[in-house]
């Protein structure tokens, strides 16, 4: 694993998030009571969830409204043992990483 520089500090405004194209991987990053990393494709049709309107640390799907906890990745509606990939991430001096 490798920790990559993503955004400078305070560019992700809190309570919003903010997809990052990193290596082959597409992430979220949620500034919400902390910083949280998970994959920024809902399973459901490929919906881009970092736009997603925040509940708490739940973020709905902009395109159909499907659900995922910000920090554990998993999906809270529709299917069982659904649950998107979780990153690291940490604020720095020099800005935000994301551990790939």
């Amino acid at each position: 694993m490798v920790w990559k520089k993503v955004a400078k500090k305070g560019s992700i405004a809190a309570g919003k998030g903010r997809e990052f194209s990193i290596d082959d991987k597409k992430i979220a990053i949620f500034n919400q009571d902390g910083y949280h990393g998970i994959d920024a494709i809902c399973v459901h049709q490929d919906g881009h969830i970092a736009p997603g309107k925040l509940d708490g640390d739940i973020v709905e799907c902009p395109l159909h409204l499907w659900h995922y906890n910000i920090k554990t990745g998993k999906l809270m509606d529709y299917l069982k043992d659904v649950t998107l990939q979780t990153y690291k991430v940490e604020v720095r001096d020099d800005g935000i990483y994301v551990e790939v």
